[in-house]
């Protein structure tokens, strides 16, 4: 169930509907209940995000924009260190390991996602200042959402942005649509090929469980896993007959027009050791929340998609009670299409805390009897070629 503070909704936030938090246990049955209740205290710091969660990272800071219906989707990147080799090509990869349409068991909604880079780039390397990344959106059907103008998609953010903004864009789910994380998969394609070049860090993930569909322990190893194993089926499970039976599973909801959900797990490789501080010290491969050069190890879990072309129990703006027949197109499960966001989102923290730790730690020469510097992976002439 989703969980609100309470504090936006008092004093009058809404005299315009009258939403006090008395009544927001009302707007709906308890198939799609909204609980309110006191927030814990704040965490402790780590990765900064801000404006509303459209700004992510401290020192390697990305802004992203744009709406699933609007002109175009993006983002821009400050803090990425000049004289670094970039161009298009790079961001492209990734963004069609993301892009939709790319196979039966995804959206059938179709859209190049081609990139554009406006601004940082000189002469193919980068020039320290902001990068500006512009996707344009081709492929809108906004009459697809007419029937959910007023009537609320359980599970997704169509209320919640309401009783925040007092306004929302109907069509695509607007800034809660997943083609926002367009502008996270370009940046992460920055961040990833940074800690590459500096640290020679590898980060790949990949689906290991699609609803009841599990990936054995011990089935994969993580510490020879390989980029093209993964990519080797349209689900993204480096194991063949595990991912037979994802696929299988996905195929057998879309046809009912229901959805799944699953887990991504993810690993980054050759993290530089004591660099990464404020990481959460769960495992082994961290020590007081420290890097200690192991690999790191994660799991993300993906609920099924909210929007389906079943018939569901909702309400409306105004608290009725109703049914929802959702059109549209939509993934039955988005976890195959997860993978490089959730590569991306663990690039842009670990290039971030990396960012940190130069800044901070190697100042001045470093303490050979106890610490490594973090030294660039190839040769400086390959990073800048026309310097060299």
């Amino acid at each position: 169930m989703a969980s609100l503070g309470s504090k936006t909704f008092v004093k009058g936030a809404r005299t315009e509907i009258g939403f006090q938090p008395s009544d927001l246990r009302g707007l709906s049955p308890p198939a799609v209940q909204i609980s309110i209740r006191r927030r814990r205290s704040p965490a402790p710091r780590r990765l900064e995000v801000q404006a509303i969660g459209n700004v992510f990272g401290n020192y390697f800071k990305v802004a992203t924009y744009g709406e699933s219906h609007g002109g175009g989707v993006g983002c821009t990147i400050s803090g990425c260190p000049p004289r670094l080799p970039l161009s298009e090509a790079d961001l492209q990869f990734e963004l069609d390991r993301r892009r939709p349409g790319q196979s039966r068991i995804t959206t059938p909604r179709k859209e190049t996602d081609t990139c554009k880079i406006l601004s940082g780039i000189s002469e193919g390397m980068t020039t320290g200042t902001p990068i500006h990344v512009f996707v344009p959106n081709t492929d809108q059907r906004g009459h697809d959402y007419s029937e959910m103008s007023m009537a609320y998609r359980p599970s997704h953010a169509d209320a919640t942005y309401d009783f925040k903004y007092g306004v929302r864009s109907v069509q695509g789910g607007g800034r809660s649509s997943a083609r926002e994380t367009i502008g996270r998969v370009a940046a992460g394609a920055v961040a990833k090929k940074i800690l590459k070049l500096k640290a020679g860090t590898e980060i790949l993930a990949y689906v290991s469980q699609v609803h009841k569909v599990v990936l054995p322990e011990g089935a994969v190893d993580n510490e020879t896993i390989s980029f093209d194993q993964i990519e080797s089926n349209i689900v993204r499970c480096p194991d063949p007959e595990y991912a037979q039976k994802m696929i299988d599973a996905i195929d057998a909801v879309r046809t009912r027009g229901d959805s799944v959900g699953g887990v991504v797990t993810c690993i980054a490789r050759n993290v530089p050791r004591m660099r990464m501080e404020t990481l959460e010290p769960e495992q082994t491969d961290r020590a007081g929340g420290i890097s200690n050069g192991e690999t790191i190890y994660m799991r993300i879990a993906f609920k099924p998609t909210s929007t389906i072309s079943k018939k569901q129990q909702t309400v409306t703006r105004d608290r009725q009670e109703t049914e929802l027949l959702a059109r549209g197109r939509h993934d039955p499960c988005v976890v195959p299409r997860a993978v490089p966001m959730v590569e991306a989102m663990v690039a842009l923290v670990l290039l971030d805390q990396l960012m940190a730790h130069l800044a901070q730690c190697e100042m001045f020469p470093v303490n050979p009897a106890l610490q490594e510097s973090v030294s660039s992976a190839i040769d400086g002439s390959v990073l800048t070629p026309n310097l060299a």
